[in-house]
């Protein structure tokens, strides 16, 4: 992954934990997570199965199920987990300031 960019999607008080927010970035579509133990992920918020928006679907730990069929997905790596397959982007978050933001 390399970043060309740093772009400012959320402030850490717009985010409920296990509820995923979706930001749009240029032409990227992602969905931002806050999980229980407090950590901030952000990936492409389209399941790579059957087009899910991931932002709402179930956080679990550091897991996202996809509302449409319950594919779990890792919210560190971006791999779903078998016996499904597939992965999605993961994009490196920052806070700065109390502030989110996304290297694109």
């Amino acid at each position: 992954m390399i970043a060309t960019n740093k772009v400012k999607v959320a402030s850490v008080d717009e985010l409920t934990p296990l509820i995923g927010k979706k930001v749009r970035v240029k032409d990227h579509e992602i969905g931002i997570f806050l999980t229980a133990n407090g950590e901030i992920h952000a990936v492409n918020n389209i399941c790579p199965h059957k087009q899910g928006p991931l932002s709402e679907g179930t956080v679990s730990g550091d897991f996202i199920y996809c509302p449409l069929h319950d594919q779990k997905i890792d919210l560190k790596t971006g791999i779903v987990e078998e016996p499904d397959t597939g992965c999605v982007e993961v994009y490196k978050v920052e806070i700065i300031d109390r502030d989110v933001y996304i290297c694109i």
